[in-house]
């Protein structure tokens, strides 16, 4: 390393955030980054270590440690600290087609297994990915690849979340003709729709696709195959098929109520929002409003926070949000050691706004929802909730979250929000390509495979191992589209 006594010399340090009070006043992006010198310092922070978890991308504990991507870590941090800008970039780029969207977005799971953690802070290796990719862009590296060779086959690609973009961006950069259907108006997939602005601006998405349609990718927004067009067609027309739609069949909460016109998924609270900010920053009006409310959120993951943060924004009057699971320790508990990912309580930016605006936090643990009650009109009033605890199951030996008897209690509710997670594919776009379920809701392949029971229809993504992370989807498109690339070719270089 450049500077093998970095991490004893500097501080971890990272971007500021602006203050919850003025941040919640819009829906830009709030995170004020390091002057450039600042951050190199942070690069220089890398300790070479040895064995590099970081990039490990490991199940340890049934927990990732490290990067799924396997980002030649050490290698881009010590080329920002050197101030080599470009070949950062070259580095980065190798194993990674969208580091302005993990940047921005992914939990930092390289952090979470950094050997700094032992005896102190890890290195802010995500902020020195963003540096990298948006210096690169403003000094013109990052910039369009038009393959010189096509090979002749044609792919078409189901779906523009992370995995589809991943998967047709190898496959394009290999010569293969890509065409990407996407069957919501922009593309995307859950990077547009269902991660809010202020974690993920659209224009960063929009500049990648400008890029990725320079270099000979079609996009197709507005299709939805198995309904607008026959998967028939789709077979006929492509040497190979990939389905990258989403686990986009939310789980519901099924309790008396239920029926209520007030109660949303949060996919549909967000994706509303999204699309009338774009369409004309909220001025159309059209789209699920907080505004004025009492919003009860169900669920306390990333999903959940993001529909606290959005709720605030419009102006609600209140937010709760139910977390099922007992609150996490503060510290890292005796077993749950580095490098596992540590299960500690995080507060996050929408929690911190809550918690800044009505005084305190809006987390509710061990608690769900038993009934929601309505008036006489049948609109929503009041939730009915229930403490939980956890008990284990005699047969399986699992621990369970069950009700306690007695414990329910009433609280005023005007819109409720489910986001509690994700039950695997929507069944029409399975029938329509005539591909297998697993027993989770999943597109069936062998173990490590792609290739699903239909013979030239691959799967990818959250539609293949099930609700993730965006790193994880950029993973499994890129090995997709070497297994694609393979049956094309009868060889890959991808």
């Amino acid at each position: 390393m450049g500077k093998p006594t970095g991490f004893l010399e500097y501080q971890r340090e990272t971007s500021k955030a602006v203050s919850p009070k003025e941040r919640v006043l819009h829906f830009h992006e709030f995170h004020i980054p390091l002057p450039k010198e600042k951050q190199q310092l942070q690069g220089a922070r890398c300790m070479d270590c040895g064995v590099p978890f970081c990039q490990s991308g490991m199940l340890i504990g049934g927990m990732t440690s490290g990067c799924p991507l396997h980002n030649l870590i050490p290698e881009w941090n010590d080329l920002l600290y050197t101030g080599n800008y470009e070949q950062a970039y070259q580095r980065l780029k190798k194993t990674n087609n969208f580091p302005e969207f993990t940047s921005r977005v992914c939990p930092a799971l390289c952090e979470g297994a950094c050997t700094c953690n032992i005896n102190g802070e890890p290195v802010a290796t995500k902020e020195n990915e963003r540096t990298i990719i948006e210096y690169a862009y403003q000094k013109g590296f990052a910039k369009a690849e038009i393959p010189v060779v096509r090979t002749g086959k044609k792919v078409a690609v189901i779906g523009s979340g992370p995995a589809g973009l991943a998967c047709a961006d190898q496959l394009n950069q290999r010569g293969h003709f890509v065409t990407v259907f996407e069957r919501e108006d922009r593309v995307g997939g859950l990077l547009m729709y269902g991660i809010p602005n202020m974690k993920l601006e659209k224009q960063v998405i929009n500049r990648k696709i400008e890029q990725m349609k320079e270099e000979g990718i079609e996009f197709i927004t507005g299709v939805n195959i198995g309904v607008d067009m026959k998967a028939g067609k789709i077979l006929k027309e492509y040497d190979c098929i990939v389905l990258a739609c989403g686990a986009s069949k939310p789980r519901d909460i099924k309790v008396p109520g239920r029926e209520a016109a007030e109660i949303f998924f949060a996919v549909d609270f967000l994706k509303s929002t999204t699309q009338s900010l774009l369409r004309s920053n909220l001025a159309d009006g059209q789209y699920i409003s907080a505004k004025g409310k009492k919003v009860l959120v169900i669920g306390g993951g990333d999903t959940g926070n993001d529909c606290v943060g959005t709720a605030i924004r419009h102006g609600c009057a209140q937010v709760i949000q139910l977390e099922m699971m007992p609150k996490p320790p503060i510290v890292r508990a005796a077993e749950n050691p580095w490098p596992q990912w540590a299960k500690v309580l995080k507060t996050d930016y929408g929690q911190e706004e809550a918690i800044t605006l009505f005084g305190k936090d809006p987390r509710v643990y061990q608690t769900t929802v038993k009934e929601f009650k309505l008036d006489e009109k049948g609109r929503l009033k009041k939730a009915v909730l229930v403490k939980l605890e956890e008990k284990r199951e005699e047969k399986t030996g699992r621990m369970t979250m069950v009700p306690v008897d007695g414990s329910e209690y009433e609280i005023e509710v005007d819109i409720v929000l489910i986001a509690a997670g994700f039950l695997g594919a929507q069944e029409y776009i399975a029938k329509a390509f005539g591909v297998e379920l697993d027993g989770r809701g999943n597109v069936k392949t062998q173990a490590g495979k792609y290739l699903t029971n239909v013979g030239k229809v691959f799967v990818t993504g959250d539609m293949h191992r099930g609700q993730s992370l965006v790193v994880w989807a950029i993973q499994e498109g890129r090995e997709a589209a070497k297994e694609v690339d393979q049956s094309l070719m009868g060889y890959t270089n991808l």
